[in-house]
Formats: structure tokens, C-alpha cells, sequence
């Protein structure tokens, strides 16, 4: 007599939404390199190699700040250039995200095809309902984080209505501890405010870079979720009270949106040696054989929205 499977539904279907989670690649001017050493180009290049051959399709590729070392506008060309195609291939949006390296003219000529121009960088895109809101907490001149007054009545109003399936907020300070003493120099100031507008909202996750490390913790009451670099990494395991950067341990994120929850996953960068391989099909067979059903997504598709952009104040006088 054969054996009789009870069929069950695994307790999460596919995910709803899938976002790839990047940051801090730091590239320079005529492809130069980071110490005279760090090949930052050819580590985003190698990023999205290994990231295509899993043929992954992300709706929208997010990138939280640091795409240039020092702003200047070849290496907003040079990121373009790798990003673009990769984007085309995949179908998936790109939204960038300033951060304390980058130049916000440059950057807004050279990422967004727009005017240049000094006001801060904060936008809105629609990712199939998924609601992506860029938070620039950038200081020109400057490598801590800060968001004014106005940018939190901006972000506080677009909030006031719910997305269909919720906001992720990006940007590029994250607005948590760091276990690296000299962070505190370079952190994020006056959270509370910020707090004040999260805190009750539709915000699922906040994704963030700047600490090249990958780190997690909760901003009231969020999930956030920083990306390490592509470029160069801290080294956590540094004497305590020191900071050291390295060469190597680089990695992304991948971001997956589910009807209770967001899931966030660190994927080292680099070749190891394989222990054992199953197949897609080979996966579906035994997932079968096991009984077990994984539903599909729950939440229907949503009409973009054409992004926005934070106008700038008009002053009377």
C-alpha cells in the first residue's frame, strides 16, 4: 500500500513584491580606484554578474547613496553605464538615492535627467503598488545625516494617504546605533522628529547604507535594514573602540514584500566552494513529493504612478 500524502499550504505564499537592495558603490572619475587599491567599478560589475546568474527578476533595483566617491559627473555616467543595461535586461526600475558622497546637481543631471540643483533629492515611485519614497539626509559639505523641518511636513503629507501596499523608505543615514564608535561622528542627528512621522504610518521597512556593514534594528516600532558596501567593508571584528576598513566581505541585499511581513536577506559577494545543489526542478519535485503547496501572490498588481519630486519652496519677499 502507498504511502498517502496530506497536502498543505506553506504558512507564506510567494512574496508580493521583490526589491534589490544595493549600496554605497563609491565609484570615481575615469574608473580610478578607492586607497589605490579598491576597484569599485569592477565590484558593481561583478555584483550584478553574479546577481543576473541567478536569474533573478526584481521589480526595482534601489540604490542608498554613495554611487560617487566625490560626486563628480563621469562617475554618475560610468554607474549608468553598467546599471542601464543590466535594468533593461531584468525590466526592473532603478531609484537612486543621495548620500553624503554624492554632489546633488551632479547627481540629479547625471541619475535623474534633470536640472541640477541644490534642494534635496526626495521623490516618490511606485513600484507595482509599492509605494518607494526617497529621503535625502544629506548635509552638503558634510558626512553626518540630517533631515529638515520641511522635508518632514513633505514626507509627513504624502504619508497622510496609505499606499495599496504600503512604503518602503529609503535613504542613506540610517537612523540607527552603530557597534563602531567613530559612526557617531557621521550618524544621522535629531531622529526624534523623523520618529514622529514614521511612528503609526504605512512604512513596512526603512532600507539604508552609508556604515559598509550589513545591520538590522527598529525605528518606532519599523524594521530597518541597512546594506553593506560593494566597494570596501568595516570590519566588525576590529579591537574594540577602533574602526578598519577592508578590501573584501562586500555583499547586497535582497528585499522581498509579503502580505504581514518584509523580509530582508544578505547576500555575500564571491565564489565558495558548492556543498550540495538542487535544482529548480529538482526543488519542485520534492516540494511536491513532501506535500506541500506554495501559494501564489496575494496582492494584485497596482498602475504605477509617474515618480515625484519635492518642489522647491517658494519664499515670499
Amino acid at each position: 500500500m502507498g504511502r498517502i500524502v496530506t497536502t498543505r499550504t506553506a504558512e507564506y505564499p510567494r512574496p508580493d513584491h521583490f526589491l534589490l537592495h544595493i549600496s554605497d558603490t563609491h565609484l570615481l572619475a575615469g574608473g580610478g580606484l578607492l586607497y589605490d587599491r579598491v576597484t569599485s567599478e569592477q565590484h558593481l560589475q561583478s555584483l550584478f554578474d553574479e546577481f543576473e546568474a541567478s536569474g533573478g527578476r526584481p521589480e526595482a533595483i534601489v540604490f542608498t547613496g554613495d554611487l560617487a566617491d566625490k560626486g563628480e559627473p563621469d562617475a554618475y555616467d560610468r554607474i549608468r553605464r553598467i546599471v542601464d543595461p543590466v535594468a533593461d535586461r531584468l525590466g526592473a526600475q532603478v531609484i537612486w538615492v543621495m548620500g553624503n558622497h554624492d554632489e546633488r546637481s551632479a547627481f540629479r543631471r547625471g541619475l535623474l535627467g534633470e536640472r541640477g540643483g541644490s534642494r534635496p533629492v526626495d521623490r516618490v515611485d511606485d513600484v507595482n503598488g509599492l509605494r518607494v519614497i526617497t529621503l535625502d539626509s544629506t548635509v552638503p559639505g558634510h558626512h553626518h545625516g540630517e533631515v529638515t523641518p520641511t522635508q518632514l511636513d513633505w514626507l509627513a503629507e504624502e504619508l497622510s494617504i496609505p499606499a495599496p501596499h504600503g512604503t518602503i523608505l529609503a535613504m542613506h543615514h540610517p537612523p540607527v546605533p552603530s557597534v563602531l564608535d567613530l559612526a557617531a561622528s557621521v550618524e544621522l542627528r535629531d531622529q526624534a522628529g523623523l520618529a514622529e512621522v514614521v511612528e503609526g504610518s504605512d512604512i513596512r521597512s526603512i532600507i539604508a547604507g552609508h556604515l559598509h556593514y550589513s545591520s538590522t534594528a527598529t525605528f518606532a516600532g519599523v524594521p530597518v535594514s541597512v546594506a553593506s558596501a560593494s566597494c570596501y567593508t568595516q570590519d566588525l571584528n576590529v579591537p574594540a573602540g577602533g574602526t578598519r576598513g577592508r578590501d573584501g566581505a562586500r555583499a547586497f541585499n535582497l528585499v522581498h514584500v509579503y502580505p504581514t511581513t518584509v523580509l530582508h536577506s544578505v547576500v555575500p559577494l564571491g565564489s565558495f566552494p558548492t556543498l550540495d545543489w538542487v535544482d529548480a526542478d529538482e526543488s519542485s519535485r520534492r516540494i511536491q513529493a513532501s506535500g506541500v503547496r506554495i501559494a501564489d501572490a496575494t496582492t494584485p498588481a497596482h498602475t504605477p504612478e509617474p515618480p515625484f519630486t519635492m518642489p522647491i519652496p517658494v519664499l515670499a519677499g
